[in-house]
């Protein structure tokens, strides 16, 4: 078995490959089950979560990822640490351990920006970026590799500081990067949102969003989690990357489906969908549209798979 160190690949590694690697893998049958348990830690914000999943070609893939908010604010460890374990889906065989805090962070914007190919306008110029932990870093980077239209990212933070450090960061990539101190501010004219905190008060308001803009709902886990308030779901087209958990186990949509606030239904489909094209993508420059970042292990499968394939290709294993 080889250990992969995620961090070290994802500098190298272009974040087109691993779009690419899930629009592939959501168009390839035979997903096996995909599972999901979550631990929270009564009394504080830690948590927990671990995914399978299985697909005889892709191999099996479990992955534990430990969510401990306060670290980053403690200026200890990152708030999110995981370990993927790959199997060979044949014989069952341990292939790679893969770890560092880069694999979920390019997990879950890869399955954002696939997202946003579809949902989001073709020529988006606007990106707005509501928090600025690590993973706000690899989601611009993996927006504008799928919309290299963006020209300009506009930030906002809790704490304005790291907002601006963030954007430093950007501006010395030669992205026209600001942040603001209101968060309406920070969303306006913007053709993409992103949301990227673990609020559970709405951080994003339906009425700021203009027209065709595109919602990416990225932090909420837990059906107390809350990025967005019931504007927001009222006015777009919804979506999520995948029907099984997401509406049951993200508060941004579970919260107003159990409140009558919108119907079941309202959700059209899922990346499964938007891939195979039984649900059809933006219809419209004026439609807004909304996607619930929930993750999942076959998620994990093919983003581990991708990685250590793209490293036995490299001879870094």
């Amino acid at each position: 078995m080889r250990l992969i160190d995620a961090d070290a690949i994802a500098a190298k590694l272009d974040p087109l490959v691993l779009i690419e690697a899930l629009r592939m893998g959501h168009g390839d049958s035979g997903m096996g089950e995909v599972e999901r348990m979550l631990i929270e830690e009564p009394g504080t914000e830690n948590a927990v979560l671990t995914w399978a999943a299985s697909h005889l070609k892709r191999g099996i893939a479990v992955k534990t990822a430990t969510v401990f908010p306060r670290n980053r604010r403690g200026g200890l460890r990152p708030n999110l640490q995981s370990v993927v374990t790959l199997f060979d889906g044949t014989n069952g065989a341990p292939l790679a351990a893969i770890h560092g805090e880069s694999f979920t962070r390019m997990k879950t914007a890869a399955d954002s920006a696939l997202a946003a190919g579809f949902l989001a306008l073709p020529d988006a110029a606007t990106l707005a970026v509501l928090g600025a932990g690590g993973q706000a870093r690899t989601h611009i980077r993996f927006h504008c590799a799928v919309r290299p239209s963006i020209r300009r990212v506009v930030v906002w933070n809790r704490t304005h500081a790291a907002g601006e450090r963030l954007a430093a960061e950007f501006r010395e990539d030669g992205l026209d990067a600001e942040a603001r101190t209101d968060p309406e501010a920070a969303v306006s004219g913007a053709a993409i949102v992103a949301c990227l905190t673990a609020s559970s008060d709405p951080v994003l308001r339906g009425a700021w969003l203009e027209a065709g803009a595109h919602v990416d709902l990225v932090g909420g886990f837990t059906p107390a989690m809350r990025e967005s308030d019931d504007d927001v779901v009222r006015r777009g087209r919804l979506f999520a990357d995948t029907l099984r958990f997401t509406i049951a186990d993200c508060g941004d949509f579970a919260d107003p489906i159990a409140r009558g606030v919108i119907a079941r239904d309202k959700i059209e489909g899922d990346l499964f969908d938007l891939v195979s094209g039984r649900i059809p993508a933006r219809r419209s420059v004026e439609e807004i549209t909304v996607f619930k970042n929930g993750g999942g292990g076959h998620l994990d499968l093919m983003i581990a798979r991708a990685i250590y394939d793209a490293a036995l290709e490299r001879g870094a294993i």
